[in-house]
């Protein structure tokens, strides 16, 4: 069921995507060869508990084998949901940072994929086309549209440039609970889908490889990896559906200004 969600409600969500943006900032100012991943993830749940939030993720899934970590961290191959740990961040690296975050009761949830140090302009070219992409998506995301009008905009920006779109993995809506319906693909056919209404809250969030589309999960049974190796990029932002224009709750402005490689941090253009 989808829940259309109110302007207090809105609000409220506000609050906790405000954290979410902030928190990926102060990650901006950490990332630099050497660093490890466990290091950033204390940093983010630090964070997050001193603005009276809570990581989403920390706990998530099956009890047998929840989710460990308050980020998910996925570097080079790996596409989503990677575990922080001791690994140090290498120069050349690029990595994604997932980061959600609960507050009075509504999530906030988005990502963006960094760069350490120096790498070529292939790599840029495709971390431009995802960022690119998401925006494209945005832009249909009106009421009155289809949900396949986002999925063929993304579709479309990323494998005019030859590259794999994630179909295994995709958006999806969010509010009271982290995953609310509907799922957000992104791929799909202009005006087919679940019509997009005024108050719909979606997590938009292109997973885009180098490479082949095709992923597999590693045996730690949350790290997703291309199925050829290939680089991976992702970013998302939390959005409401409005008429005329999608109103994007998150944002990267604090990547911008707090990044220690601002000539690295990308936008939409």
């Amino acid at each position: 069921m989808i829940y259309l969600k109110s302007e207090s409600e809105i609000e409220k969500m506000r609050e906790s995507t405000l954290i979410v943006s902030q928190t990926l900032g102060k990650i901006a100012q950490k990332i630099e060869p050497g660093v490890t991943t466990a290091t950033l993830d204390r940093i983010a749940e630090d964070f997050i508990a001193d603005q009276g939030g809570r990581p989403a993720f920390k706990g998530y899934g099956p009890s047998s084998n929840p989710f460990p970590a308050t980020l998910c961290i996925s570097v080079n191959e790996e596409v989503v949901h990677g575990i922080p740990s001791n690994r140090k961040l290498l120069e050349g690296d690029i990595v994604s940072v997932d980061c959600g975050v609960e507050k009075n009761g509504y999530f906030g949830d988005h990502a963006y994929t960094f760069i350490v140090g120096e790498v070529d302009d292939e790599v840029k070219k495709l971390l431009q086309t995802t960022l690119n992409s998401l925006h494209f998506g945005i832009e249909q995301a009106i009421h009155g549209n289809k949900l396949g009008d986002i999925g063929h905009a993304i579709q479309s920006t990323c494998e005019q440039e030859g590259y794999g779109v994630v179909r295994d993995l995709v958006g999806h809506g969010l509010g009271k609970s982290l995953h609310e319906d509907p799922s957000v693909p992104n791929y799909g056919r202009k005006g087919k889908g679940t019509r997009l209404r005024s108050g719909m809250t979606l997590a938009i969030e292109p997973m885009i490889n180098m490479g082949t589309w095709k992923v597999k999960t590693l045996s730690d049974g949350w790290t997703i990896v291309s199925a050829d190796g290939s680089l991976s990029a992702h970013f998302e932002h939390d959005i409401v559906v409005r008429e005329g224009e999608a109103e994007i709750l998150s944002t990267f402005d604090y990547i911008a200004e707090l990044s220690k490689n601002p000539e690295n941090v990308f936008y939409h253009g």
